[in-house]
């Protein structure tokens, strides 16, 4: 005997159900309230540039109220003393005070910024030696690796191997520079024949010739011939006297 069992499809429940979760979720929200999305931390950057926005448009306020300070003033050395003038002094009085009040605000935000700037300033200097930190750690990481590739033996090896290299390189020049074909001369010889080559320097620094040269009288300034009187007697072409027969 055959038994007919009938499927139905199961997506109707599933649409009740999903109906039924949302209609759930309204009722929590409307009693509980709706969850805030989460904010971002606050970045210190952004609150030191309006802490600084805020201070210059009070420093902004600030200069016109001096132009208007400036400008009742200038009224005031133009009146006499009376009810007039008395009214305008009390207007500089009252933009005075609200100068001070602006100034007092200005002063509170430009120290609060210069705060945070120290403070975002301390903040950087951490994460640079930080990251300084870390740097220098790689850095040893990397050279005792390099390290291991290294084997102090080998370079005293090639060390040595330089050495005798360069000493056969000077044999090799020093054969190269022989000279062949002279003839052999006893050192004593030479000795001798250097130390007579240094008398012959030394006569020859001799100037004692020199002297006669210097004792040696001028050349005459006259033509030969030339009579001149001195003391009343002639005298010749060197000036002595003449003798006179």
């Amino acid at each position: 005997m055959l038994t007919c069992i009938s499927v139905t499809s199961d997506r109707p429940l599933l649409t009740r159900n999903s109906d039924r979760v949302t209609h759930t979720h309204h009722i929590m929200n409307r009693l509980f309230g709706r969850g805030k999305a989460k904010e971002p931390p606050p970045n210190l950057n952004d609150c030191i540039s309006n802490v600084d926005s805020r201070a210059e448009s009070i420093e902004k306020k600030i200069a016109r109220l001096d132009a208007e300070l400036f400008k009742y003033k200038d009224q005031m050395k133009k009146m006499r003393e009376g009810p007039a003038k008395n009214a305008v002094k009390q207007k500089a009085m009252r933009v005075l005070k609200q100068k001070k009040m602006y100034e007092q605000q200005s002063s509170n935000l430009r120290n609060q910024s210069f705060n945070m700037e120290q403070a975002n300033y301390a903040t950087q200097t951490l994460k640079d030696t930080k990251t300084t930190v870390n740097a220098m750690k790689m850095g040893a990481k990397e050279m005792k690796r390099e390290f291991k590739n290294i084997n102090i033996d080998d370079i005293e090896d090639i060390q040595d191997d330089m050495a005798d290299m360069l000493e056969q390189a000077d044999e090799v020049q020093e054969a190269l520079g022989r000279s062949y074909g002279t003839p052999e001369i006893d050192e004593d010889d030479l000795a001798a024949e250097l130390d007579a080559l240094g008398d012959e320097v030394l006569l020859d620094d001799d100037t004692s010739y020199l002297d006669d040269a210097i004792n040696a009288p001028n050349a005459p300034e006259k033509e030969p011939g030339t009579e001149t009187l001195k003391d009343g007697m002639p005298v010749d072409e060197f000036g002595l006297p003449q003798m006179t027969t």
